[in-house]
């Protein structure tokens, strides 16, 4: 499961629902087990073992067993409401259906089987117009089911590298009803959490700020970016050599026509030289 890809729409990744960290990772594991010569399909029982999941999560056997039966039974009673058809039609419409139709436990093999529910399988398609693709390995180790969501917001907008979203959005569509009202405790439980997640087990980087209306917080800010990546010595002297195509490096080490001393000094914490630069040249149009 290492390679395996998620493919979601992205309507559902906007839509509002709640799931808890194991029912994210039962859900994702049997996404990931779509063939990628074939389309997902409610006609199929997708399996997924306890050491599956404990192999993808690094939690010890044991406790993956205990949660797999549990997070399984919840799943088959979880809704999700879609507010955008699965190729980004029309919003007027909310559509309130099911993940699954049909739940299998097998306590011998310690595994579950889940057939998906009809109405969700497009969404759940690679065929779809509108969709964002992410690695399973990407989320794997989270332990914060609020990382998963933020992940998947920040990887659908991956090439604008900043996002603002309402806090009443943001609370819906994590469906937190009456809890972390308070803004300090929703900053504090929700917000904090799921960002250092996200910069501690996948490969963004993220940031984020608040945005006042009045004298009350309404939106956050999040801004993101790939982390850099370890070149060997060798092959950055070699890419720096600029061949056809390539973002290459002048002989002074300016990147973009900047100099490689300023993105020096303005690269925030995870961000790489081209990161770096990208943000400088947007900030300085802007």
């Amino acid at each position: 499961m290492h390679d395996a890809q998620i493919y979601k729409a992205n309507a559902l990744i906007e839509a509002s629902y709640r799931l808890s960290i194991y029912e994210q990772r039962v859900i994702l594991a049997c996404i990931s087990k779509v063939r990628r010569d074939e389309p997902l399909t409610d006609q199929k029982l997708y399996r997924v073992s306890a050491q599956e999941i404990a192999d993808m999560s690094g939690t010890q056997i044991g406790t993956a067993y205990q949660n797999l039966k549990a997070a399984s039974e919840r799943l088959f009673e979880r809704r999700v409401s879609l507010h955008a058809s699965p190729n980004g039609g029309s919003k007027v419409k909310v559509r309130l259906t099911r993940w699954v139709q049909t739940i299998e436990y097998d306590e011998g093999g310690g595994a579950v089987s889940l057939r998906f529910g009809t109405d969700m399988v497009p969404y759940l398609s690679q065929l779809t117009e509108q969709f964002t693709r992410y690695a399973l390995a990407d989320i794997a180790k989270m332990t914060s089911s609020h990382a998963v969501r933020l992940y998947e917001l920040l990887a659908q907008w991956r090439g604008t590298g900043e996002r603002s979203v309402s806090i009443e959005w943001l609370r819906e569509a994590f469906q937190l009803e009456d809890r972390y009202s308070n803004i300090r405790d929703f900053k504090r439980w929700v917000i904090e959490p799921a960002v250092k997640q996200v910069n501690e087990y996948s490969p963004l980087w993220c940031k984020w700020s608040q945005r006042k209306t009045g004298r009350r917080v309404s939106h956050l800010t999040f801004t993101f970016g790939e982390k850099a990546k370890t070149i060997p010595p060798k092959a950055r002297q070699a890419k720096t050599k600029g061949k056809a195509g390539e973002v290459s490096q002048n002989s002074s080490g300016a990147l973009y026509g900047i100099p490689r001393a300023v993105i020096e000094s303005k690269a925030r914490p995870g961000e790489g030289y081209e990161d770096t630069a990208l943000r400088l040249l947007s900030e300085a149009k802007g």
